[in-house]
């Protein structure tokens, strides 16, 4: 059977394989030293060069028929894949594998008055599912994360990008074998059957411990709806800027223009752009000017539209929503206080951001503003796990529970108490 080949059969079966001998590769894992998931990560890197032209080639085959489908330009950029990018997937497997191992970490340790000494010490989560749609990286980036923190994990990618995750799932296996760790650590949904995802969602006979979906809105809400076992997700990248009147205007601009027009069709795009009722004159004008001479459509609230006819009138439903395209929804407001109430009531949580040179309003807006990414006077395309230092994401959580913003190795973790003790007993 050729590789990328989907595998024909009963998918509760088939889910439940994958589930147990998922388990049993989490248990390699968790002892797994240090140098031998780095190997592995190594192993994989050099595979994905080595075999580059063949991810092209299965890359193609899924952008013909995502393009026939008539899928829009923002999903065909998150699917393309090109040598340029797979050295960038190449070169995230080797940062994750310079990462410090969290997996035995001593968080924080005491001693108690009866001389009990504790530890709060870093463990794997498990075995962790991942559900994505259209982005191949993830096959590499998850999987990397996952072996790095200790945990097996099993990927659904969508049905789009079947045969490029594929094709990278398979440098991971030889990663895995180079190293001598069992392959099941990373696992593949070898069925594009939508019943997969309902099998994972209900936790594969408790061989799951935790779901991260990647993808729409309406992946994510079932999942969040749906599943039986911890869920790390964002429902959406409705991310903000706001530009103050105290904003630097030669360093906004570029920044606004970078934040929309960067990369389209990732979370950390801004979507909507908050101006200062008060900013001078040419703020907002000049704003917007350099947005629509990019190629970027503006759609504008009444003061918006009277400083540029080429502004396109915003309705109530351009406030809170998710373009992933060269579109942008640009509203003035009162002030510092107007653009938090404005994210606070249209936002998603994920990211936003404050141009100003006013240090007291900027920490304002950064302490005030509940978002998992607050920046001042930086893109917020720099909402990313690998520009965070972390090698690369799994996703960027916007809950509150256990792990928010980007989701890297450390994220992946849990802890468990070591006691030690010299014959203590609990007095009566």
């Amino acid at each position: 059977m050729n590789k990328f080949e989907l595998i024909k059969g009963d998918t509760t079966e088939i889910m439940r394989e994958l589930g147990q001998s998922a388990k049993a590769a989490a248990a390699v894992l968790a002892l797994a030293p240090r140098d031998v998931k780095d190997h592995a990560l190594k192993a994989a890197a050099q595979a994905l060069r080595d075999r580059t032209a063949e991810i092209c080639k299965a890359n193609k085959r899924d952008m013909s028929a995502a393009t026939e489908a008539g899928r829009p330009s923002s999903f065909l950029d998150r699917l393309a894949l090109d040598p340029t990018r797979i050295e960038g997937i190449a070169k995230g497997l080797e940062a994750i594998a310079e990462l410090a191992d969290p997996v035995g970490e001593t968080i924080s340790e005491w001693r108690r008055p009866n001389k009990l000494k504790i530890e709060r010490v870093r463990t794997p989560l498990g075995v962790i599912g991942v559900i994505f749609e259209s982005r191949p990286n993830v096959t590499a980036d998850a999987g990397g994360l996952c072996l790095k923190s200790g945990n097996a994990a099993i990927l659904r990618c969508g049905s789009e990008s079947f045969h490029s995750s594929s094709a990278i799932h398979d440098c991971l296996r030889a990663g895995l074998r180079a190293a001598e760790l069992p392959e099941a650590a990373i696992q593949l949904v070898p069925t594009t059957d939508r019943a997969a995802v309902g099998e994972m969602l209900k936790g594969l006979d408790g061989a799951l411990d935790i779901i991260v979906p990647r993808g729409g809105k309406s992946l994510v809400g079932r999942v969040q709806a749906e599943a039986r076992v911890p869920v790390f997700a964002h429902l959406e990248g409705i991310c903000h800027i706001y530009l103050d009147r105290g904003a630097d205007l030669a360093d906004a601009i570029p920044i606004v223009v970078n934040s929309k027009l960067r990369r389209t069709g990732i979370c950390g795009a801004v979507e909507c752009l908050l101006v200062d009722k008060e900013a001078p004159e040419g703020h907002l004008k000049s704003t917007v000017a350099a947005l629509l001479n990019a190629g970027c459509e503006v759609r504008g609230d009444a003061a918006t539209q009277a400083v540029d006819e080429r502004v396109k009138p915003a309705d109530e439903t351009d406030w809170g929503k998710e373009y992933l395209e060269a579109i942008i929804a640009v509203k003035t407001v009162d002030g510092v206080d107007g653009a938090i109430e404005h994210i606070a009531r249209y936002g998603s949580q994920h990211t936003d951001c404050i141009l100003t040179e006013c240090y007291g309003t900027a920490e304002m807006f950064l302490r005030r503003v509940d978002s998992a990414i607050v920046l001042h006077n930086a893109s917020t395309q720099f909402a990313d796990g690998g520009e965070f230092g972390m090698g690369a994401e799994i996703g960027i959580a916007t809950g509150k529970m256990h792990a928010r913003g980007p989701v890297g190795v450390e994220q992946l973790t849990s802890f468990k108490y070591i006691v030690r003790g010299a014959g203590q007993t609990r007095p009566d």
